[in-house]
């Protein structure tokens, strides 16, 4: 059994562990900001293929205590990396750091790549070559005040990037925040679900490729690949399990009234595979009917940090709420925001609030029934 660690957003580290467990992992352990976990090749190669709210899966190839920068360059030394990947490959090391003594993480970082060269040099008299912007290899290094850990990543580019974002529109989700959003909504492809701000359509493609049971990673290289340890067999064996049973009829819908974000999001549907089973338009939210009797209903709202000032956003809020209470009535929405405000401005009283983190930016995940009477707070 090897040892793992999953990093994803903020606030999704359930889901995530949820999704790991169904993929082979054991002694799966919740941590801020991802899980650690045990399992073997196909556990760690079935991770980064299928979980959807992921951002990396990291392989744990040292644990040592340190003081100083010299102890961290004596671990990173005592790791045979020439029998975990070939000198030829181009190399990049990250280190990151929680109530660290040392002064300067940019030369901790220094002296792990001295000391991972240094040990190829000492091998075959030559060294790999750094690349900081597409590396072949990553080297991680997470420390603690007194101990710390070195891993090799298993994913390469972040697993967000599922390689078909063909435009984005104006700032836009990360694909795996987006994919948790959907998760935490609880729609079931059986429903009708519309994002009436759809922008680059990201919300809607994670929702179609997860009701089209599609591999989040399936149109994607990843890190292991380049590792001496990559099993080919296996990695095929992995990739021709089918882990998703497939929905029948969606009615999954998307709307903007900007027609250079719908131009993004057709683009974006389109090189996802997915744009037969998304309906778009052109409507402004706060004249558009709902598309069915009853659904889900799943939105990032324009926030100060992105689009709009807190002015402009107080006067939108109140006429969104009016427009859900004439038209949305039976729906279930969700609202995903940094913009705290919501609910009051909204003045719809939402039945759920999920602690979310775009990034390093706090938001949260309103969740507002719309029944009919009153729905709103005393």
């Amino acid at each position: 059994m090897e040892h793992f660690f999953a990093s994803s957003p903020r606030g999704l580290e359930s889901l995530l562990a949820g999704e790991l467990a169904s993929l082979g992992a054991q002694r799966i352990k919740e941590v801020p900001g991802g899980v650690a976990f045990e399992g073997d090749w196909r556990a760690c190669y079935a991770a980064n293929l299928w979980s959807r709210v992921a951002s990396r899966v990291l392989w744990r190839v040292a644990e040592f205590d340190y003081a100083g920068e010299g102890d961290l360059y004596d671990a990173a030394r005592k790791v045979d990396w020439t029998r975990l990947f070939t000198v030829a490959r181009t190399l990049r090391v990250n280190v990151s750091a929680q109530k660290s003594p040392l002064k300067s993480l940019d030369f901790a970082t220094l002296r792990i790549k001295d000391a991972v060269c240094d040990r190829f040099r000492d091998a075959g008299g030559s060294r790999p070559s750094v690349d900081r912007t597409n590396p072949d290899v990553r080297v991680h290094a997470f420390l603690e005040a007194a101990r710390g850990a070195l891993y090799l990543d298993t994913s390469g580019e972040p697993l967000f990037k599922r390689g078909w974002r063909a435009g984005a529109g104006e700032a836009p989700l990360r694909e795996n925040l987006a994919a948790g959003i959907v998760m935490l909504s609880g729609w079931t492809p059986g429903e009708p679900l519309l994002d009436p701000m759809c922008g680059g359509a990201t919300l809607l493609v994670e929702a179609a490729a997860m009701a089209r049971g599609r591999a989040p990673g399936a149109r994607r290289a990843f890190g292991f690949e380049k590792l001496k340890i990559f099993d080919s067999r296996l990695w095929s064996d992995v990739k021709s399990e089918d882990r998703t049973a497939k929905s029948g009829k969606l009615e999954i819908f998307g709307s903007d009234n900007d027609p250079r974000a719908l131009n993004a999001a057709r683009r974006n549907l389109a090189a996802a595979g997915v744009e037969r089973w998304v309906k778009l338009e052109r409507a402004d939210i706060l004249e558009r009917p709902a598309p069915a009797p009853a659904g889900v209903m799943i939105a990032n709202p324009p926030y100060g940090e992105r689009i709009g000032s807190r002015e402009e956003l107080a006067l939108f809020y109140p006429k969104l709420g009016d427009a859900l209470k004439k038209r949305f009535t039976g729906w279930r929405c969700h609202f995903f925001t940094a913009d705290l405000r919501l609910p009051k401005l909204i003045r719809l009283q939402p039945a759920r609030r999920v602690p979310l983190y775009n990034g390093a930016l706090e938001c949260r995940l309103y969740e507002i029934r719309i029944v009919a009477g009153s729905n709103r707070p005393a």
